[in-house]
């Protein structure tokens, strides 16, 4: 029941058998053909013990998902269109969860900015700057870009912190998660919403985005007349 091990340094192999094999007489060279047939067998046969790990892992990522109760939800159950949780643990898919409500976060954000200004309210630098989003960041003065990135550096910093707390769960930046646990539908609920909504808001401002980019159209497409 010892665990399979891989067969190691195979091109070295395969270059000694060639070596052997050129400079050998001729009445040896058909059994360092099939010596040479074994060296393969053998990497086919260690190839396929590559699963067992492979299994596990997914194991991993089955305990995961039953474990977890946010973020799957209906219709689209466990939400990974392309298959970045393959073969990862728990740690990555922390990681990544961390990820997901970073990003939907700064999204749902970023589209409520966006609308506000191209809706025409604009107070910050005395509303000079442009109602574009877009040209607005081109108009932008270094003192302005020197605060924002002064800004988002500050909250990565103090998040990085808040990490090192005892008992930190992926994304509770406010602690939520001492006050409150998974088992208080409510709280599930809320968080599901959240996840949801920066995922919609993911989507939808590079949707915008790519509107205003290519095509200088920044505000109302819906009712535009």
């Amino acid at each position: 029941n010892e665990a399979p091990v891989r067969v190691g340094r195979g091109p070295l192999v395969v270059l000694l058998y060639h070596h052997r094999y050129l400079f050998c007489p001729s009445h040896q060279k058909d059994t360092l053909t099939m010596k040479l047939a074994t060296v393969f067998a053998l990497f086919g046969s260690a190839a396929a013990f590559a699963p067992v790990q492979q299994q596990a892992r997914s194991s991993s990522l089955s305990a995961w998902k039953d474990e977890t109760v946010v973020g799957i939800t209906a219709p689209m159950g466990f939400f990974d269109p392309i298959g970045l949780s393959k073969g990862k643990d728990d740690a990555t898919m922390s990681h990544y969860r961390e990820s997901e409500l970073k990003h939907g976060r700064v999204a749902m954000a970023a589209c409520l900015g966006w609308y506000l200004d191209a809706a025409g309210v604009h107070p910050a630098f005395n509303s000079e700057l442009s109602n574009d989003p877009l040209e607005a960041a081109r108009q932008l003065n270094p003192v302005g870009w020197l605060q924002f990135v002064l800004g988002c550096g500050a909250i990565e910093w103090l998040a990085e912190k808040i990490k090192e707390r005892p008992g930190y769960k992926a994304g509770d930046l406010l602690g939520a998660a001492y006050w409150v646990d998974d088992s208080d539908e409510g709280w599930v609920d809320y968080q599901n919403k959240e996840i949801n909504n920066g995922r919609l808001a993911m989507v939808a401002f590079m949707g915008i985005f790519v509107q205003d980019l290519f095509y200088g159209n920044y505000g109302d497409m819906i009712f535009k007349q």
